[in-house]
């Protein structure tokens, strides 16, 4: 799989069309829960795109920095042929590794991660904070991964 950040500007059209393509048959059809999916952070986000050797887009994350040295990742999907190969664990990696790259003085990352998805965030070093609460409906809890000197690039 192939990475690639982009700023919303620089989004072709048939990318943008994957992309809301992607976000919305996991996140409101698979997960079957109606919410307005496209928001105007996708103006200033990033666009991590994870395409497959057909150059198709596989996975995804969404990008943003925070006040007070912090960053967020969010929208983070693998596709479901793509699923079972380690590739939610190289998005999250990669996610991390791009928040430190574009912006080497984040001391914070944060999230909303999806409650099921709990020991799989633990994985990367994130940590709970806060108790689960229903986003949407679904099980949430905010999680943080506190980043040291030695971790920033």
């Amino acid at each position: 799989m192939e990475f690639k950040t982009y700023h919303f500007d620089e989004l072709t059209p048939r990318q943008i069309q994957a992309m809301y393509k992607l976000r919305v048959a996991i996140f409101v059809v698979e997960q079957n829960c109606p919410y307005q999916e496209v928001d105007d952070t996708d103006l200033t986000a990033l666009h991590l795109f994870g395409t497959d050797a057909e150059g198709q887009l596989v996975a995804y994350a969404r990008l943003m920095q925070e006040h007070g040295n912090q960053a967020r990742f969010g929208r983070v999907i693998v596709s479901e042929a793509a699923r079972g190969h380690g590739s939610g664990q190289r998005l999250v990696q990669t996610a991390i590794d791009q928040i430190q790259k574009l912006w080497p003085d984040t001391t914070q990352i944060n999230i909303q991660g999806q409650f099921y998805l709990d020991k799989f965030y633990r994985s990367f070093g994130l940590v709970p904070v806060s108790d689960v609460y229903l986003e949407d409906g679904i099980p949430h809890q905010d999680m943080v991964l506190k980043l040291t000197p030695s971790q920033t690039k």
